[in-house]
């Protein structure tokens, strides 16, 4: 598994660290709360292992924030904060277990690998599997959509339009593939309802400063930059 380690405690991580990697797992450690939301938008990984006493943002907080940008990882908060108020505070954050601190690796990686299969079976065929384009994440399941964790507000057939497109990003989808896949009926050549609503996406994508993600070719159609 490629895991992500969130703890401050250089001791703690450096041993859990070792302990995980001799289990033949990828990993890699951040100590702070804001540079593992960062780390979750830079790359993917199979499961994160959370503290919840961090600098700069606790993990509660960083769980919180994780699932408002449409990140579905699982989340394991591995904490000494033991409490039940404090279990039940960052299970309803989003976490998807809570463990106490000490506990022995091979037990970690159990719960991880529970998690992972619990997700799977989940998303098994389901329409809710998040996709991602660059820096824009869609959760067709919830009908919610983000760039650069800024969340869109998308009218029904834009949200289509860009759902379509995450699912084929990088290849370009022809007017006619859009229409039939979002609009649900034939292609009439002459209409511009693709265009119109395109447009309109394009306003709601682009904050200032931002490059347009929607590629047009001329008698092809369109394309997500992936």
């Amino acid at each position: 598994m490629k895991l992500l380690i969130v703890e401050d405690d250089s001791d703690y991580a450096a041993s859990l660290r070792e302990d995980l990697a001799a289990l033949d797992h990828e990993v890699t450690v951040t100590d702070n709360g804001r540079d593992a939301l960062l780390a979750l938008e830079r790359d993917r990984y199979d499961a994160v292992i959370l503290d919840r006493m961090l600098p700069q943002m606790d993990g509660a907080a960083v769980v919180r924030h994780a699932r408002e940008r449409g990140q579905t990882v699982p989340v394991l908060i591995l904490s000494a904060l033991g409490r039940s108020a404090e279990k039940v505070d960052g299970l309803e954050a989003g976490a998807d277990d809570y463990v106490v601190k000490p506990t022995p690796a091979s037990e970690i990686e159990a719960r991880l690998r529970a998690l992972i299969r619990a997700r799977g079976w989940q998303q098994q065929g389901a329409e809710s599997d998040t996709l991602r384009a660059g820096d824009i994440v869609v959760s067709p399941g919830q009908h919610r959509a983000w760039r650069n964790g800024r969340a869109l507000d998308l009218a029904k057939l834009e949200f289509g339009v860009l759902a379509e497109l995450a699912r084929h990003a990088g290849s370009y989808l022809t007017r006619a593939m859009l229409i039939e896949r979002v609009w649900g009926y034939d292609f009439e050549p002459s209409t511009n309802i693709v265009d119109v609503q395109v447009r309109s996406l394009r306003r709601k994508l682009c904050a200032p400063g931002e490059i347009d993600p929607i590629v047009t070719k001329r008698s092809v159609g369109y394309m997500l930059r992936a």
